[in-house]
């Protein structure tokens, strides 16, 4: 596995790990007048742009893609779309660990699907294993697991102080 690659893949997870431990960190961090959801979207963006160009470089692209492709990739993305509709930006990135009011949700995938998100991104990633070596889509599912893990419990203690 080239090495450069495998760090790639992996360069998100520390940065989401630290937001979920330490919110407030992020807040300061952030400062007044900035919102941490949007300037965590934009950090996770440029975040996914390195895991995505390091798959990229290390894949073998070949058309038409196998007939499993479609639709794990349209579901997964499906599923990615949804959680996004129905929470938005500040539900999606970590808005309540950031001291927002995020209204629970309960229409579908939720209620349905536990961790939706890491799930269509998982079911996304799955479908390009016709292109992507194994060992890559297998570390970057690993690190989803982790998210998951990690983000299954929560002390409400560490949650940062509300957002006016």
């Amino acid at each position: 596995m080239g090495i450069v690659a495998g760090i790639g893949v992996l360069v998100p997870f520390p940065f989401y790990y630290w937001l979920w431990r330490r919110p407030q960190a992020w807040v300061n961090l952030c400062g007044r007048g900035r919102d941490p959801s949007k300037v965590m979207a934009l950090v996770s963006h440029l975040l996914k742009l390195i895991q995505i160009l390091s798959l990229f470089s290390v894949s073998s692209l070949s058309w038409p893609p196998p007939l499993y492709f479609w639709p794990l990739f349209l579901f997964g993305q499906f599923l990615n779309f949804r959680v996004y509709q129905l929470l938005g930006e500040s539900g999606t990135y970590y808005g309540v660990r950031f001291g927002k009011n995020i209204p629970w949700v309960t229409e579908f995938p939720f209620g349905y699907i536990k961790d939706p998100q890491y799930i269509g991104s998982i079911t996304s990633l799955v479908a390009c294993l016709a292109w992507v070596p194994f060992q890559y889509i297998a570390l970057w599912v690993l690190g989803y697991v982790f998210m998951m893990h990690l983000e299954s419990t929560e002390d409400l203690g560490t949650r940062a102080e509300a957002i006016s």
